[in-house]
């Protein structure tokens, strides 16, 4: 099936290695170009060259806690490629720890990065996509279920599916689709930080396999295929909704 993804541009935060980089990965293996955004300015230029370089992708240094990082991604989209045609926004996870374990001040420091900064960027490359397009939130399934251990997590992601439904309902007569993606257990860096702190990974690892319906730990690409398709004109009448990337752990319909 052809995604229809040809010379399109997407901005992806948060995209020098994890998620992110797996959606790039997918979207430039269709034909589309990306700008890449990342805090680390060597990982997220090695990123970019990985990908094939200006042909095909550029990479920024950025943090989504800064209120001009949306307007500056926009812009290099269309200065480097000439267009803009929807964004994957994610950004690192917050710090682990029950919620009431956490302190104020990692409250605080999540919800600029993790929570208004998804916001700014969501409007901000809405209200640019005048020609319609697509916008993908890299949340997760604490959106639908606390995670043990994740406080600030499952006090933040519900909070953005919700914000997702509401611009998805705001933007879809101007054409721009709104989804949300929950993965569940990915191997990413994130997921084999979360099993090394438990003390004993190999048994962290065994145990969230059996709590799989498929029996494994999801690979950074098969999140990546789905976000793509989401993304793409193949999705056109998707928006307003949360998929879940996570092996049938959630038990909700």
């Amino acid at each position: 099936m052809d995604l229809g993804l040809t010379d399109r541009v997407y901005v992806l935060t948060g995209a020098s290695r994890g998620l992110g980089y797996a959606t790039a990965e997918c979207l430039v293996a269709d034909g589309a170009r990306v700008v890449l955004s990342a805090r680390d300015a060597d990982a997220v230029a090695a990123a970019a060259q990985r990908l094939g370089g200006p042909e095909r992708a550029i990479g920024l240094t950025a943090d989504l806690a800064d209120a001009q990082t949306p307007q500056r991604l926009v812009a290099a989209a269309r200065e480097h490629f000439g267009r803009l045609d929807g964004a994957l926004v994610s950004v690192g996870g917050p710090p682990p720890g029950s919620a009431a374990s956490v302190t104020d001040e990692q409250w605080r420091r999540s919800f600029e990065t993790v929570f208004l900064g998804t916001v700014r960027m969501v409007r901000t490359v809405a209200e640019n996509l005048t020609g319609g397009g697509a916008i993908g939130l890299v949340l997760s399934t604490s959106a639908r279920g606390p995670v043990p251990g994740l406080g600030i997590s499952n006090g933040l992601r519900p909070g953005l599916a919700g914000m997702a439904k509401d611009v998805a309902d705001e933007y879809g007569p101007r054409g721009v689709r709104v989804v949300g993606l929950l993965p569940g257990r990915i191997m990413t860096d994130r997921n084999v930080e979360l099993f090394a702190a438990t003390g004993d990974p190999e048994r962290a690892r065994a145990e969230a396999e059996a709590a799989i319906p498929l029996r494994r730990i999801g690979a950074p690409a098969e999140f990546g295929r789905v976000a793509a398709f989401v993304l793409s004109p193949a999705a056109s009448y998707l928006t307003g909704v949360t998929v879940p990337v996570d092996g049938g752990v959630l038990r909700s319909l």
